[in-house]
């Protein structure tokens, strides 16, 4: 029987099992096709409801699956193995930031109209919080949603949204005081209508995942899409950025392990001067170096999961996952560009795509900076000598 990772029991193994099977089949022969067009088609939504991988998390009685944040994991890490982090991206960002908001603070209302069809890969939901001029500073944001007759209407502008052209709904920041701040901020539900403009961005990595600008130009959103309370929008910011930065540390762990695994089997099958790669010193070495910090970081990694699924607070140890993982990452996937040779700064080989992809990792979901503003604060000092 296989070894087992804490905190994952056999289930979520056989969990993984599956999830592996389906990407192999279904995903990841397209992952080259879906790169070059800088696109993949909304079906891939269906595809992984009728694997119930939408819901993995969320209750029966909504359409998921009645799992937990461990089965939710086990997809994370898996889905880097598509070959393309625009599409492990643009999965993520419906699945675990646009509709949690809803599941954790939406009326009943609410999630049967947003949550059950984004489960059932209906409805595709984006996360609009960052703004041209107020990045990882929220509550210097400034898209307005004014007060009418039967709920608000809303001015502004959100950029870099992952699912920002394809989202049939945007769970919104907006100011609804004319102060802003920690306590101005609301969430509105903002469906796709006249208003709602996207203008898709082209990036340096993730080209399949549909990343945009959207503006809100006179745009009614209707009272009972205010989603939580009145001017309580900050603690809904705060609520899932947790297991948002959990998330990308999942993700750059899988994505780790199986660059590391390809570029070991790169190593010894290619040969050079007489022998296999992998029969030089340098090379072996590289590799048992770049086995160790992929292993380092699944330590951190799931110690901060361990935490947070058994009830804790972890912003500690969440914090230092997101950091450590990034920045890892993206020298890990440098390093097996670098085995590669030539042939790794090809666009034919995975590895140049995996490169590039890596690099968002140090920037969302909070920089290494502010990772280190929060660590820095969280840490006590040493006392005066």
């Amino acid at each position: 029987m296989p070894a087992i990772n804490p905190p994952f029991t056999e289930e979520h193994e056989a969990l993984r099992e599956s999830v592996r099977g389906f990407i192999e089949r279904e995903l990841a022969p397209h992952a080259q096709r879906w790169e070059d067009e800088e696109w993949f088609p909304d079906e891939v939504f269906t595809k992984l409801a009728g694997q119930g991988l939408l819901g993995l998390k969320y209750p029966t009685e909504h359409g998921g699956e009645g799992g937990d944040y461990l089965h939710e994991a086990v997809l994370i890490e898996e889905l880097t193995r598509i070959g393309s982090g625009g599409t492990a991206a643009g999965i993520g960002a419906h699945v675990n930031i646009a509709t949690p908001p809803i599941w954790r603070f939406g009326s009943e209302g609410q999630k049967r109209d947003y949550l059950e069809p984004a489960i059932r890969g209906e409805k595709i939901g984006a996360l609009g919080i960052t703004e041209p001029h107020a990045g990882s500073d929220v509550a210097a944001l400034r898209t307005r949603a004014t007060p009418v007759d039967g709920g608000w209407v809303v001015n502004g502008e959100k950029t870099y949204i992952t699912n920002g052209v394809r989202a049939h709904f945007i769970v919104t920041a907006v100011k609804t005081t004319e102060e802003g701040g920690h306590h101005g901020i609301s969430f509105l539900i903002v469906d796709r209508q006249e208003g709602v403009k996207s203008s898709a961005l082209h990036k340096l990595g993730w080209h399949a995942s549909d990343t945009a600008t959207i503006a809100f130009e006179d745009v009614f959103v209707p009272s009972e899409n205010l989603l939580g309370g009145e001017h309580e929008g900050f603690k809904l910011i705060m609520a899932n950025f947790q297991w948002e930065r959990l998330a990308m540390a999942l993700g750059a762990v899988g994505a780790m392990r199986a660059a590391w695994e390809r570029t070991a089997q790169f190593a010894r099958e290619r040969q050079a001067f007489g022998r296999p790669l992998s029969g030089h010193q340098a090379i072996r070495h590289k590799l048992a170096d770049l086995a160790t910090s992929a292993y380092t970081c699944q330590c951190v990694t799931y110690d901060a999961l361990r935490r947070f699924v058994s009830g804790e607070e972890p912003l500690r140890e969440v914090t230092m996952a997101k950091l450590l993982t990034q920045r890892a990452s993206f020298e890990l996937m440098d390093a097996c560009l670098q085995i590669h040779g030539g042939a790794g700064y090809m666009r034919e080989y995975w590895i140049e795509r995996a490169a590039r992809d890596a690099r968002l990792g140090p920037i969302g979901g909070g920089s290494d900076e502010i990772m280190r503003e929060i660590l820095g604060r969280l840490i006590e000092a040493p006392p005066a000598r």
